[in-house]
């Protein structure tokens, strides 16, 4: 198993090819300054290059998945020009994004506080398990700040309308209503969440893991542009490149031979 740590950030790949990536400011809630911000960025460019990596886990150590950003890093920012807080956003756009077009699929687990900027994080992620005691809030104009950088991702997991009332209100938001809102996907516990996320990343690794990246970016095409000519177009090409594939043409044989195809893990 490789193993990386630093005082913020700690991510390793497991010999499924499982990579978890764990927030490690335990003492500030697991909120984001520009360090925890450069070191993700580093963490996931290097995670999506690696040969090993067949899918991500995100998760937060100690109390709370993320408070957001660090408010003492946001008074710092206020204090300098323009220009400066223009390039430190672009460094958490640059985040947001990174995260959103990881090649492989990613799996977040939330628990305690996901606020602000966090539920950037999390609406980037593919498949979201949240703790049952978890809370969710978009807090930032209680601060006289708005949730910008992260409005993107926001507005298209819970809609612009269900944003709307929660951009506004800033008011807390319960993981029954966070399921309703399409912010996570499925209700876990301490006591199951090990069971819950392993049952989805067996699911996850029986699939190819070249049309699992090509699926991803199918999502992000059709979700992005009106269904024309264009459109159809590049849904047709996909289709005839992958059938084509050493992936494509192994997973069609391996059916047909009923065999399982050659990168299909069994459960450990």
């Amino acid at each position: 198993m490789e193993v990386i740590l630093s005082d913020e950030l700690h991510y390793d790949i497991d010999p499924q090819g499982i990579a978890h990536v764990t927030l490690n400011r335990v003492d500030k809630h697991n909120a984001f300054g520009n360090h925890l911000i450069h070191e993700l960025i580093i963490a996931l460019d290097y995670l999506a290059e690696h040969p090993n990596v067949r899918c991500l886990v995100l998760k937060g150590n100690g109390e709370h998945f993320s408070s957001g950003a660090d408010l003492r890093w946001m008074k710092q920012m206020a204090e300098q020009n323009h220009d400066a807080n223009i390039k430190d956003a672009n460094q958490l756009a640059k985040l947001m994004k990174v995260l959103d077009h990881f090649p492989h699929p990613t799996l977040a687990y939330v628990h305690g506080w996901a606020f602000g900027g966090a539920l950037g994080l999390i609406c980037c992620c593919d498949i979201v398990l949240a703790d049952r005691s978890a809370k969710f809030c978009l807090s930032e104009v209680k601060l006289g700040l708005v949730p910008a950088t992260i409005a993107p991702y926001v507005c298209r997991a819970m809609g612009a309308r269900q944003a709307r009332r929660y951009m506004l209100t800033a008011e807390p938001i319960d993981t029954e209503k966070a399921l309703d809102l399409q912010l996570i996907h499925q209700i876990t516990s301490p006591e199951t969440v090990e069971q819950d996320m392993q049952a989805i990343l067996s699911r996850i690794l029986r699939n190819s893991p070249a049309a699992l990246t090509q699926a991803k970016e199918l999502i992000q095409h059709c979700d992005n542009h009106p269904i024309d000519r264009d459109l159809i177009r590049y849904t047709s090409h996909m289709i005839a490149n992958i059938r084509v594939s050493l992936e494509g043409q192994e997973g069609l044989s391996a059916f047909l031979e009923k065999r399982t195809p050659s990168w299909y893990q069994e459960e450990s």
